[in-house]
Parts: C-alpha cells; structure tokens; sequence
C-alpha cells in the first residue's frame, strides 16, 4: 500500500507518479558484492591476496569526502569516473598494490564501477514497472558510467539521468530537479527511489514522491544497512519487485 496515496491498483493515473528516479550503487547494483568477486577472481589470476571486501569498503568510504572537495571548490566539478580513480590512487598506496598494477590495469580497474551487477530483483522489477512508469537512474554516476553499467546489467532504462546533467552531486537540489524538468514533469509526478534514507529525505524536501527499498546486504555484514519505517515515505518496500507491486506493475 502507498502511504499517504488511493490504492495504487484503483488510483487514477493523475495520482500516480508519471515517472521513477533510481539511485543506482547500492540500491539497483551490489556495488560491494561486485567488486569483491571480481577482485578474488583477478587476485588468483594475479597471485595478488588482499582483503577484497575491505578494498571495496575503503574505496566506497572515500566517494563522500572526494565529493565535498567539489561542493567546498577544492576541486572544479568533477564526474565520478574522475574521483574514483583520484580515490583509487590513495587506496593502492594504502593496500600495497601500486607496484602490482599498470596504467592499463588501473584504467581496468577503475570501470569495475561500470560493471556492477544486479541484485537478483532489480531487472524483472524495472521490466514491470517500466510498462506503466518512465524509469531512469538519478544517480552521482556520470552518464558514461551509468551507460556502460546499463549495457553490462542488462538495466532497461527509458533515459540517462545523473547528477552530472546538473554538474551538483546529491543532494543538492539542483541534482533532483533537473532531472525533473528535463523529463518535463513536476516534482510532484515523479517518485526518487533509494535503499538510503537521506537520499529520499533531499528529494522529498525538493517536492518529490519518496519510494525506499530496502537492500540489507549492501555492506555487507558489518555494517548495518538503512531502515525505514511504514509510512516514513509514500512506499516503503522489501525490495525492488515489492516496490513495482505496492505500485501496481
């Protein structure tokens, strides 16, 4: 049931939102689970042992604080493909794999980002509700990235939105409502969607409809995942297909 909303299966169209934002790392990809499989399965070719869960947890801990180098002007704006490297650089240092890694192998690594997989939900939900819905990301991800890991995970958006469009990162209100205005809707018709409560708090101040998900194994198990409530936003669900189902896909 739609908090706050009629039944989504007896609600007129004018009540429902027209369109659905997705945050994407974490929310539609298992950015953790990724990286460390495909770091284990490198690291055996390689003859390199690490802490692969470790690697992805400090590169994803410094995606915050190379962002607010941007917002402080520290840095000029700067896509993510961009920052991750900059934070890459750091962590190889830190983990003792500089010498290990090429230019070519650093490239390689660093478009991990671009082949995230899927959580198991995420494609047969989108493929439901994007029968009724306008779906896209809205994601810090650069359009080139969210591009390639749309190609790689099979992720069947109608369009490419990314803060990028809007050169402010989430969640600055310029992030969300460009995306809005360039789907030509109103905030009010168009549904952020996120496993991450302040990333729905931002776009529901900005005049957005709130759907949260919950992904309890995003980081793994130490370190709990967000909750939300019934009720603390227009939809709360168990995952992406329990999402499409309180919306009547």
């Amino acid at each position: 049931m739609v908090a706050g909303l009629p039944n989504p299966r007896s609600a007129s169209v004018s009540v429902m939102p027209k369109a659905l934002l997705f945050d994407t790392f974490g929310t539609v990809v298992d950015w953790r689970g990724s990286i460390v499989e495909e770091g284990r399965a490198w690291g055996k070719v390689k003859g390199i042992n690490l802490d692969w869960a470790g690697f992805a947890d400090r590169w994803r801990a410094g995606y915050q604080p190379a962002m607010d180098k941007v917002r402080k002007g520290q840095l000029p704006w700067t896509k993510l493909d961009v920052l991750h490297r900059l934070i890459l650089e750091e962590i190889l240092m830190e983990f003792r794999m500089m010498p290990a890694l090429s230019e070519e192998e650093k490239d390689h690594w660093n478009r991990v980002w671009h082949r995230l997989k899927p959580w198991p939900d995420s494609v047969p939900a989108l493929r439901r509700l994007k029968k009724k819905l306008i779906i896209a990301p809205l994601s810090n991800g650069n359009v080139g990235l969210l591009t390639n890991m749309a190609k790689n995970a099979g992720l069947p958006w109608d369009a490419i939105l990314s803060a990028e469009l809007a050169k402010h990162y989430k969640p600055d209100r310029e992030a969300y409502l460009t995306s809005v205005d360039l789907l030509g809707l109103k905030p009010e018709e168009v549904m952020m969607c996120a496993a991450h409560v302040g990333d729905l708090n931002a776009a529901r101040s900005f005049g957005l409809r709130t759907g949260f998900i919950h992904r309890p194994n995003e980081y793994g198990p130490a370190r709990q995942a967000d909750k939300a409530s019934p009720g603390q936003f227009d939809v709360v669900a168990k995952d992406m297909l329990d999402l499409a189902a309180q919306l009547g896909t």
